[in-house]
């Protein structure tokens, strides 16, 4: 007891959330497509809680009239009358239970499909600063709770408010002063619910938040890639002392709100209890002084009850509804999260495109996700308390913490007026490539090859420039038919847990079996699939670990090809490779590149020498560009590149074609 009521003065100390009336008006916007239902279902709830409240006054009838008078007529029908009234309600429940399902379902999944649409609307670096395991929990565990609030909780309040007033309407015709006397405990019903309210409130947010911490621990290490490393590392011992934490923290929590729960009903029992002890005691006193019917005071007993019954449930409405809308608030939370990367209004379709792309001037820094300095807001920064939006508060803090940066005078500006503090992975980069050209990325680790091909299919926008097609800008045009021409092979291949053929298709939907084994063709993967025991329907496994890195890479490759886009990105593709595929997969690229701008990442010299132009990139600068042979003629970054790295290609190449050559004669 002392613990639980020390649960509730912290609580009160620490945590004092509202229940929002925008929250509340938000869940009844999703309820609009429903309303006919809702109506017929709060019709329902009419009838069942008119049909309740009838066997008390059958009792009473039975006592007072039907026994007295030997009514045998009237004893028939007052028992038909106790079977039809529970066989009514109970056919009738059968229809609002339907109903209810149906509005609370069809609610949750028009927020789980808001909740993926708008997830989906996220940019790159939300998805890299997220868990996955969170983004998972919001999307099952919270919606799922906040079901709870519509199925359960809403006709719990229609239902048990109904039956109230009803209730109370019967008996204060049957004895006004009994009424008054079981309604002298009804303040200490609202009590425990404001302050158990609260404490539940804060509890129920806590569990969400263990829960989705388990849940990211889950989706890291069970996954092929966690369970190797796992092994690889012999860490199976200390994961499971990770995770059982969570799990201990998810069972803690767990326990805590039930007993607290318990409390609460047993306040409550309490309550009720010495409530209709005051009426029997009042009841039994003006049957024996005044010559009060005894059918009236059992009839008016039972109406107690079913007047405490829903108070009860009225006053653990609200502790369940204050719980409820936590799934909602964290639902909300998401969905409030601003898409950093977004159609501007008026965006125009690209259509189709010649392949001349222009960096111009561009900056670009991960921890920034525009030119002001504001950070992309992620989960961790989504706190809403009552009114405050927190991420207006968080923006605050920013502008808060920039202005006593320039106050200070402690930001520092380099040579060429940039920002010190700030870590850019891209600077100041300005280059044309033509249309059709094979470009060369060439650089050291971190030079920034791999940001500025993310930036041209708008996985991030620069902080400052701008990047055109065709001269327009990214940013002017519409995603989708931004997306519709550019191809590109990421630096770690994804492929889903699904068939080769599945895999192709999700490049081009509607392909026919003649372009997939075209493409497959041109990057020498299709004799290695109808190889597999089912061919292009055979199941690659989960992300593809059935496949060795080539094959994995021969069928993205494939993948783009049949995409055929204009552009074209290959980011390190051949990096798997062993030598003898790498050249059958350059033939085929060359076909595929010849009349496309391509953007390759190159760590082959192979790919290098086929290069109309090579930049070369360090540090994030464009440092150089040229052909190889200008470029070996600068004495640059580029020749020592060269010297280090790809003249030890030329030799490996040279002793494989000398070792074929001996094993042939």
């Amino acid at each position: 007891m002392d613990a639980w009521w020390s649960y509730i003065r912290y609580d009160e100390n620490q945590d004092r959330p509202a229940i929002s009336r925008a929250v509340l008006l938000r869940v009844a916007r999703y309820a609009r497509p429903y309303g006919w239902r809702i109506a017929l279902m709060f019709a329902t709830i009419l009838t069942i809680t008119g049909l309740t409240l009838l066997p008390p006054l059958l009792t009473r009838a039975l006592i007072d009239e039907a026994l007295p008078n030997r009514d045998f007529w009237q004893l028939n029908w007052l028992a038909l009358g106790m079977i039809a009234v529970p066989l009514i309600n109970g056919l009738v429940g059968v229809g609002q239970r339907y109903l209810s399902a149906q509005i609370g379902e069809g609610i949750i999944a028009d927020l789980r499909l808001a909740l993926f649409e708008h997830l989906q609307r996220q940019s790159l670096r939300f998805f890299t600063n997220s868990k996955a395991g969170e983004l998972m929990a919001r999307v099952n565990n919270d919606v799922v709770g906040a079901q709870q609030a519509i199925t359960s909780t809403l006709v719990s309040v229609v239902s048990n408010s109904i039956a109230l007033v009803g209730t109370l309407a019967i008996m204060l015709t049957l004895e006004w002063r009994l009424t008054i006397a079981g309604l002298l405990i009804l303040p200490l019903f609202v009590l425990p619910a404001r302050r158990v309210g609260k404490v539940l409130r804060r509890v129920a947010r806590e569990g969400m938040t263990v829960n989705a911490q388990m849940s990211g621990m889950m989706n890291e290490t069970l996954n092929v890639d966690g369970a190797l490393l796992v092994k690889l590392f012999g860490r199976d011992r200390h994961e499971s002392g990770r995770f059982a934490e969570r799990a201990v923290a998810v069972r803690d929590i767990g326990i805590r709100r039930a007993l607290i729960g318990r409390w609460f009903f047993l306040l409550l029992s309490l309550v009720s209890a010495i409530g209709t002890a005051v009426v029997f005691w009042a009841g039994g006193y003006l049957v024996l002084t005044e010559g009060m019917t005894i059918g009236t005071v059992v009839a008016f007993v039972a109406y107690l009850t079913q007047l405490y019954g829903p108070f009860s449930e009225l006053a653990n409405a609200r502790v369940e509804l204050a719980t409820s809308l936590v799934s909602f608030e964290r639902v909300f939370e998401v969905l409030d999260l601003p898409a950093e990367i977004e159609d501007r209004p008026g965006a125009r379709a690209l259509g189709e495109v010649r392949g001349e792309i222009r960096f111009d001037h561009v900056w670009f820094s991960y921890g920034q996700a525009d030119p002001n300095g504001a950070s992309a807001p992620t989960l961790s920064e989504v706190e809403r308390w009552g009114d405050v939006d927190a991420i207006t508060a968080a923006a605050r803090r920013r502008e808060a913490a920039t202005n006593a940066r320039a106050s200070n005078g402690s930001a520092v500006l380099g040579s060429d007026g940039s920002d010190g503090a700030v870590r850019w992975a891209l600077r100041d980069v300005d280059v044309t490539i033509q249309p059709g050209q094979l470009v060369a990325l060439v650089g050291p680790s971190g030079a920034g090859k791999t940001t500025l091909t993310y930036l041209l299919p708008r996985l991030y926008d620069p902080t400052k420039g701008r990047i055109c097609i065709d001269g327009h800008d990214l940013r002017d045009v519409t995603l989708h038919s931004l997306s519709e021409q550019i191809g590109m092979v990421t630096q770690e291949t994804h492929l889903f847990h699904d068939t080769v053929r599945a895999n192709l298709l999700y490049a081009r939907p509607h392909a026919t079996d003649e372009q997939i084994v075209a493409a497959c063709r041109a990057a020498n993967i299709h004799a290695f699939i109808a190889e597999l025991p089912d061919g292009y329907d055979t199941v690659v496994g989960e992300r593809g670990y059935r496949l060795s890195g080539g094959e994995k890479q021969r069928v993205a490759i494939a993948r783009v090809l049949l995409k055929d886009p204009r552009i074209l990105i290959l980011d390190e593709a051949t990096s798997a490779l062993d030598s003898e595929s790498e050249a059958l997969i350059q033939a085929a690229l060359d076909g595929a590149m010849r009349g496309r701008t391509s953007l390759v990442i190159a760590h082959r010299l192979s790919t290098i020498l086929a290069a109309d132009v090579i930049l070369v990139l360090d540090r994030g600068r464009l440092v150089e560009r040229g052909t190889h042979a200008e470029l070996l003629a600068r004495d640059g970054l580029y020749a020592r590149l060269y010297h280090t790295q790809f003249r030890a290609q030329l030799r490996d190449q040279a002793v494989l074609r000398w070792t074929k050559r001996d094993a042939v004669s």
